[in-house]
């Protein structure tokens, strides 16, 4: 089955042989969510997995970030509109899971920060391979928002539970070589390294006995489907509830306001 991505406003396609390149494409917003740009993520990954003419994917970011995560402007709308933040929550959900069932060896090209929902979806990444001057980071908690969207079942497997309180608590960025000493990433490398270290993963994946390598990735993958199934509905409603917090709401001023945001833990 070839798939028409041609209705994809967010998405750039470019396929090579097997291979196809995914770049989210909000440069000027550092590839920040908008409402429109999440639903266009809950689909994606199945899209792609009912591409039968690709078995690599390549999923990168355009100009300077990776994924800025949520946009502000999206953020003030669904604390205002709990309907949208409802149409959020099961997209969330998808955006998960289709990384997680998508039969295709997914390698995150981290050109810059991955920060949120753009951490969430680069760590379930198959391979992560990032620029040494990106970080990573799921500052959910400095929004006044609970780690709801995937970081709380993805981080603790990357780096163990210590660590990831740490972290999702503190709501810290991690730097990518940093981030390649816990685990977490597969490599760091020079920015002007980054295109020729990805592409050279994709061809020797590519040219591997794909069958068994996509078999070897379902059945690894097979514990976080679980562990993603238990979690999700609580990690959203959590979210859910916080969304409606004063402290919440402060942060989205303060952000409009340039200021820094005065919790209560209302």
């Amino acid at each position: 089955m070839i798939v028409d991505y041609s209705s994809y406003k967010y998405f750039l396609f470019e396929q090579d042989g097997r291979t196809m390149t995914v770049t989210m494409n909000r440069p000027d917003q550092l590839n920040a969510m908008t409402a429109e740009m999440h639903e266009e993520s809950s689909r994606v990954f199945y899209d792609l997995s009912l591409d039968h003419s690709i078995d690599v994917v390549i999923f990168t970011g355009a100009g300077k970030a990776f994924s800025a995560g949520g946009d502000i402007v999206g953020m003030r709308e669904m604390y205002e509109d709990t309907e949208m933040f409802d149409r959020s929550i099961n997209e969330a959900k998808r955006v998960v899971f289709g990384i997680l069932d998508c039969d295709k060896v997914i390698i995150c090209k981290m050109n810059g920060d991955a920060v949120g929902l753009g951490a969430t979806m680069a760590l379930f990444c198959d391979i992560i391979i990032a620029a040494d001057h990106a970080r990573i980071g799921d500052p959910h908690v400095r929004v006044g928002l609970a780690a709801g969207d995937g970081g709380a079942v993805i981080w603790p497997q990357a780096i163990g539970y210590a660590k990831a309180k740490e972290y999702l608590m503190t709501g810290d960025l991690i730097t990518a070589p940093d981030a390649q000493a816990m685990g977490m990433i597969n490599y760091s490398v020079p920015a002007d390294e980054l295109d020729a270290k990805v592409d050279a993963m994709a061809k020797k994946l590519g040219n591997g006995a794909m069958k068994s390598i996509k078999y070897t990735k379902t059945a690894i993958n097979i514990g976080l489907k679980q562990l993603a199934h238990t979690m999700m509905d609580t990690c959203m409603a959590y979210e859910a509830l916080t969304n409606r917090s004063q402290d919440h709401l402060e942060a989205i001023n303060a952000f409009s306001e340039k200021r820094k945001p005065k919790f209560t833990g209302l």
